[in-house]
């Protein structure tokens, strides 16, 4: 008897959900864009210029080899595979969006030009969509709440901030991060399963438990 594949309705259904809300955070693109331009002050600019800085696929990576070195050095593999594969997801996710967004050649909120969408582009000014700052962070933090929603949960303000910051520093439109985070969540779905991660049960033992 052959086997038929087919897709979950869990699948499905948020399948359907990401799509509502990419088509909803492109409707309010400059609704947002407006909202931000009239919360504008001097020291939240500061701040969120400074998440934008260190909010980059460079401090993630840094922190994730600083993470799986201490996991190595502890002789614990179940969090050695876990840091592993937080990099792989930041990893993926960076390229995918990169490879999207030169492709798409969207003008950042900062350009002023007619034409939004401009094709491929290299220049960092038409490579709006989606965030890669967004994409990233999600990515990797999101595949830490897969592996144990309990630890992971409190970390997901992380890109949450990041994706504030992006449309902040006028860097960003709405719907620019709204992509990135979905297209981080899939990422992060796949390494898991890939991975073999699943919701950890032995996570619960912590970070210095036993293997």
């Amino acid at each position: 008897m052959k086997y038929k594949w087919e897709f979950p309705r869990q699948f499905l259904l948020l399948l359907f959900l990401g799509g509502l809300m990419l088509a909803l955070s492109f409707y309010f693109d400059e609704t947002m864009r407006w909202w931000i331009a009239r919360h504008q002050n001097a020291s939240a600019k500061i701040f969120m210029r400074n998440v934008s800085r260190f909010g980059d696929w460079p401090e993630h990576a840094v922190l994730g080899l600083a993470l799986l070195a201490i996991a190595y050095w502890r002789r614990n593999k179940k969090w050695v595979r876990i840091f592993l594969a937080m990099l792989v997801a930041l990893a993926l996710a960076g390229t995918a969006a990169r490879v999207i967004k030169i492709g798409a050649g969207r003008a950042r909120p900062s350009v002023q030009t007619e034409t939004a969408w401009n094709g491929p582009k290299l220049s960092a000014r038409y490579n709006a969509f989606p965030s890669g700052h967004t994409a990233g962070s999600t990515a990797f933090f999101v595949t830490l709440a897969f592996v144990s929603w309990r630890i992971g949960v409190g970390f997901l303000l992380v890109p949450l901030l990041i994706a504030f910051s992006r449309m902040y520093v006028a860097a960003h439109y709405l719907s620019d991060v709204v992509c990135a985070a979905l297209l981080g969540i899939l990422v992060a779905y796949c390494v898991a399963r890939w991975a073999r991660l699943g919701s950890a049960r032995g996570s619960r033992a912590g970070f210095g438990g036993p293997p």
